[in-house]
């Protein structure tokens, strides 16, 4: 009577063994700090609702005009005691050239929208291992920018009493500002400190920096926040300070992310596989070691019969 033999790849049992050991020996909490494949629509979800989420907190804080007139007076008085009060000098500056000032006024509007969902996107696609923690940088950044409003409301550079600043969305009739015109009274217009124009083109340009191969892409990415800075400026929405503040705001969120994980964002893994492929990539990885051994035979290894 025959005998049937069963040749198997040699440690497959051991690493499915050894992967499935780490998948139940982690905890909950274990879980969520490891870095895994993002899921598409969850991500699209999350950002949504912790955009609108944001808005309509920011949008909720108090107003406070009187304090928040009061702290912009006082942030001007600062910044003229240190020799930084250049803000309404720029205003007028870019003011005088129109292409320029239109330029800037439409910059402030779209690109803080839109360069950091790119990056989002770009993140997702091609670092999808960096995606979740540098993902919560931004968003621990935007989380502790609410405290800020909240605890310490200012008014921009545009709406100081007495100040001289030219309001150029105003002026220049161009869509833009979601605290100017006809859309001023869908925004807090006393949020004004920490920037999170800063904050987000910081976030931005440093990951672009520290994670694009191409240089002059690294370049631009650097180039982003410095040109951002001086839009705010130009524009009267913010002081050099609020660009502090959103600095700030920004180390604060990158240092969440690095107690979370364990490591800073850009220095994890670039990819992870996905969690449901982990026991066949085990298998495949195996199989293909068996094939590859000394002395192998050529194809995978498969039950046969003896006579």
């Amino acid at each position: 009577m025959g005998e049937t033999t069963v040749t198997k790849p040699e440690g497959l049992e051991a690493a499915l063994q050894g992967t499935v050991a780490a998948d139940t020996g982690r905890g909950p909490l274990r879980r969520l700090r490891t870095p895994h494949q993002p899921r598409f629509w969850f991500e699209i979800l999350l950002i949504a609702v912790s955009y609108w989420t944001y808005s309509l907190v920011r949008n909720a804080v108090p107003e406070q005009k009187a304090e928040a007139l009061r702290n912009a007076d006082w942030i001007w008085r600062a910044e003229h005691h240190v020799g930084i009060a250049v803000e309404e000098s720029v205003n007028h500056a870019v003011n005088s050239v129109h292409w320029l000032i239109v330029g800037m006024n439409y910059y402030y509007a779209t690109l803080h929208f839109i360069v950091t969902l790119s990056v989002l996107v770009w993140l997702y696609r091609r670092h999808p291992g960096r995606y979740a923690a540098t993902r919560l940088v931004l968003f621990a950044t935007t989380a502790v920018a609410l405290v800020g409003y909240y605890l310490y409301p200012l008014a921009p550079p545009r709406l100081m009493n007495g100040g001289g600043f030219i309001d150029t969305v105003m002026v220049h009739q161009t869509w833009g500002s979601m605290a100017s015109g006809d859309l001023k009274h869908m925004s807090n217009q006393y949020a004004a400190m920490p920037s999170m124009h800063i904050g987000w083109s910081l976030w931005c340009g440093l990951t672009i920096f520290a994670l694009a191969s191409v240089p002059w892409v690294r370049v631009l990415g650097l180039l982003y926040p410095a040109l951002t800075l001086v839009v705010i400026v130009a524009t009267a929405n913010h002081f050099w300070l609020d660009a502090v503040g959103g600095v700030l705001c920004l180390a604060f969120g990158f240092t969440v992310a690095r107690l979370w994980y364990g490591r800073h964002p850009y220095a994890l893994p670039r990819s992870v596989p996905a969690r449901r492929r982990d026991v066949a990539r085990v298998r495949d990885e195996a199989g293909e070691r068996e094939e590859d051994a000394p002395g192998a035979p050529a194809g995978r290894p498969q039950r046969s019969a003896a006579p």
